[in-house]
C-alpha cells in the first residue's frame, strides 16, 4: 500500500500513521539505507502486534525491510559499522544470473563492429535496444539500459565519426573485412596462429617531448627540448608490432634503420622465434593480416619474396590477408596493442633506444595483454629490387577472392639456403 493511503482503522489508529509518517518525513532525508531500516524496524517492534503493517502503511517501505530491521535490532546488530547491507545482500548481478550473457553480447558486437569485423575497435553501430532485443529473442532476460552498462564494462564506447579513411572506398571492402573474419575463424579453430603486423608511428630517440601527460612534483615538469631535429647520435626507433589475438600477446621489434620488406619479415621471423613456436608447437601454417601499404603492402615484391625464404625456414605454409585499401586504421593491432603502448609511454621522453624497449615490454591491460619487444640494430637498406625471376621461384598460390589481396606461399621442396623449421625454432 502506497505510504498516505491507509485504511480507515478508526480516529486514533490514524493519528497514530499520521504521527510516524511525520517522524519519517523529517527524517529520511538524513537516514542511510541501512538507519532507515533500523528506524522502521525500531518504529514496529515500538507498537508491538501490528507494528509493522503500521510503518508499512505510513512509510511506503516494503515488510520485508522492515521485517529485516527487525531482526538485526532484536538480534542487537544496530552497533556494525561498515557495509550498509550484509555480505552478499541485494540482487546479485544479472551476468551471475544468466552465466552465457556477456558471451552473447560480445559476439553480437564483434561481427558488426566499424570497421574490421574481427573487432579491432570498441565501439559499434547497433543500438542499445536493438542489441537487447537481439539477446531477448536468444531467451536472455536484458534491458536497453543494461546492455549500455555491459557495453561499458566491455570497453566499447558511442564515439562520434571520426576520420580515419586514408583514400576513397573500395566497393568490396566489407566483402574483403568478413572474408578475413572467415579465415582467422578458421585458423584459430584449428589451432594454426593468427597474426596482426604493421610498423608504428616512427619515434625521435632523444630528449624530445612526448604526447600526453605524467605526474611530476608541481611545477616541476620533465625538461625536454624546444626543438624536434633528429638527434644523429641516438637516431629514431621503428617499432614494428606483431599481435597474436588468439593469446592475446604482442611482439615489438624495435629497428634504428629502415621499415623495409626485409625489416617486416625479419619482425615476423623473431615473434616466430621467441613467442610463435612455443605458442603453436604443432602449426602447419600461418595467418598473417596486414595492411595493403607499406613495407609488407600487397605490390611489394620484396615482401612476398622475404616470405618465401621465411615459409622455408619455418616449414610452414605463410597465408596473408591484406585490410583493403584506406582501412589501415581498423588493423586490430592498432587498436589491441599499440594503443596500449602509446598510453603506457606518454608524457616520458623516450631517451634512449632501452627505454622504448622497456616501456613497449612493461606494456598491460587489465584483460591480460602480454608484451616482449626486442632491440633490432640490424641494417635494411632501402630500395633493394627483386628481379622477375626471383619472384618466379616464389611459391605463390592466390586465393579465388580478390588474389591480390589474399594469397598463400607455400615452402619450396629444397629451396637453396634454406633452414629447417626445428633448428631455426629450437
Amino acid at each position: 500500500m502506497v505510504a498516505g493511503q491507509s485504511k480507515d482503522r478508526g480516529p486514533k489508529a490514524n493519528e497514530t500513521l499520521a504521527s510516524i509518517r511525520a517522524q519519517f518525513e523529517r527524517m529520511r532525508e538524513v537516514l542511510d539505507e541501512r538507519a532507515r531500516r533500523w528506524w522502521a524496524g525500531n518504529e514496529a517492534l515500538a507498537y508491538g502486534r501490528g507494528g509493522m503493517m503500521l510503518v508499512h502503511e505510513a512509510t511506503g517501505m516494503s515488510r520485508s525491510t522492515i521485517r529485516s530491521g527487525m531482526r538485526e535490532i532484536a538480534e542487537k546488530r544496530v552497533q556494525q559499522r561498515g557495509r550498509i547491507r550484509a555480505p552478499g545482500g541485494g540482487s546479485k548481478r544479472l551476468t551471475e544470473k544468466q552465466p552465457g550473457l556477456l558471451q552473447a553480447l560480445e559476439r553480437l558486437v564483434d561481427p558488426v563492429t566499424r570497421g574490421d569485423p574481427m573487432s579491432p575497435l570498441r565501439w559499434t553501430s547497433k543500438s542499445t535496444q536493438h542489441l537487447a532485443e537481439a539477446l531477448q529473442s536468444e531467451g536472455h532476460r536484458v534491458s536497453a539500459d543494461t546492455v549500455g552498462r555491459l557495453l561499458k564494462e566491455l570497453d566499447y564506447s558511442l564515439q562520434a565519426n571520426r576520420k580515419t579513411l586514408e583514400g576513397s572506398s573500395h566497393p568490396d571492402r566489407d566483402a574483403q573485412f568478413r572474408y578475413i573474419a572467415t579465415r582467422s575463424q578458421e585458423f584459430m579453430q584449428a589451432w594454426q596462429p593468427v597474426i596482426s603486423v604493421d610498423a608504428k608511428k616512427k619515434e625521435l630517440v632523444g630528449q624530445f617531448k612526448n604526447g600526453g601527460r605524467e605526474y611530476q612534483r608541481k611545477g616541476q615538469p620533465e625538461p625536454v627540448r624546444t626543438h624536434d631535429f633528429m638527434d644523429p647520435e641516438l637516431g629514431k626507433g621503428i617499432p614494428y608490432g606483431t599481435f597474436d589475438p588468439a593469446q592475446n600477446a604482442g611482439y615489438v621489434n624495435v629497428g634504428i634503420d629502415h621499415d623495409t620488406a626485409d625489416f617486416a619479415v625479419e619482425s615476423i621471423r623473431r615473434w616466430w622465434k621467441l613467442m610463435g613456436a612455443a605458442s603453436y608447437p604443432e602449426a602447419q601454417e600461418l595467418l598473417v593480416t596486414a595492411d595493403c601499404g607499406g613495407s609488407n603492402g600487397y605490390r611489394v615484391r620484396a615482401w612476398k619474396y622475404g616470405l618465401q625464404g621465411l615459409a622455408d625456414e619455418l616449414g610452414l605454409r605463410i597465408s596473408v590477408c591484406h585490410l583493403p585499401p584506406g582501412t589501415s586504421k581498423w588493423n586490430k593491432i592498432e587498436h589491441r596493442l599499440f594503443s596500449h603502448i602509446t598510453q603506457n609511454w606518454r608524457g616520458r621522453p623516450l631517451v634512449s633506444h632501452e627505454v622504448i624497449v622497456n616501456l613497449i615490454a612493461n606494456t598491460t591491460t587489465r584483460t591480460g595483454l602480454r608484451v616482449q619487444a626486442t632491440l633490432d640494430t640490424g641494417r635494411y637498406p632501402k630500395g633493394r629490387k627483386i628481379t622477375k625471376e626471383q619472384m618466379a621461384t616464389v611459391n605463390l598460390e592466390r586465393a579465388e577472392f580478390h588474389g591480390e589481396w589474399n594469397y598463400t606461399i607455400k615452402p619450396r621442396a629444397n629451396p637453396q639456403g634454406s633452414t629447417s623449421r626445428q633448428n631455426f625454432a629450437g
